[in-house]
């Protein structure tokens, strides 16, 4: 019985967050995040100010707190892989993952209410830095597993920061062509594809690109 009150109480509490989450993105993308106050997101989620504080420790964190590990997910890739998997091919097998789960984190989710976060981050000044100081600390901790590994700092920071950019670069043309009206199936169509090329790019070095006739 103390285990389902338990599971109970946690499945409440992911309600309530959601609740809350929902809340502040519908009211940002109405709005624009400058204009909304908490109490405004408070009253209308139904819940106090206090509670919103307590799931959302900022305002800032009601648009990035649940999405924000996702920036720490080529670290993750790197230091959970198998013996023998090299990082460039942990990176890209992740990522070709959450492509087949069509997850919102790489652009592709259908559901509009993704494409709507992404909205109110680009329409924000100080959320799009944000964003931009997450990744960062995305890349230099996926810096420092592989300086860990290899005990080499400076090619360390030079390949996180090849793999971050071209999860980046990749995530960012699925944005772009979604902006430019395809669909997300029509995006997500050659979406696999197009990592495994920009991943085998990275694994092969750039010798041989762009060579000037």
């Amino acid at each position: 019985m103390a285990g389902e009150a338990m599971g109970l109480r946690e499945r409440k509490k992911q309600q309530t967050a959601l609740r809350i989450y929902r809340t502040a993105i519908g009211l940002f993308a109405e709005k624009g995040f400058d204009a909304v106050s908490v109490q405004e997101i408070a009253d209308a989620a139904e819940v106090s100010k206090m509670t919103v504080f307590n799931y959302f420790g900022t305002k800032e964190d009601l648009v990035f707190k649940p999405m924000e590990k996702h920036f720490s997910d080529p670290a993750r890739a790197v230091r959970d892989r198998a013996p023998g998997e090299s990082a460039v091919a942990a990176v890209r097998r992740q990522f070709l993952e959450l492509v087949e789960a069509r997850d919102p984190s790489v652009g592709l989710n259908p559901e509009p209410f993704a494409r709507r976060i992404r909205e109110v981050v680009m329409a924000t000044p100080v959320l799009r830095d944000r964003a931009y100081v997450a990744s960062e600390r995305g890349a230099r901790e996926l810096a420092d597993v592989l300086a860990e590994e290899t005990g080499d700092p400076t090619l360390a920071l030079i390949a996180a920061a090849t793999l971050n950019v071209t999860r980046t670069a990749l995530v960012e043309e699925h944005h772009r062509r979604l902006d430019a009206g395809e669909t997300p199936e029509q995006v997500a169509a050659d979406a696999a594809e197009r990592a495994r090329r920009a991943f085998d790019l990275v694994e092969n070095g750039l010798k041989d690109y762009a060579v000037k006739a």
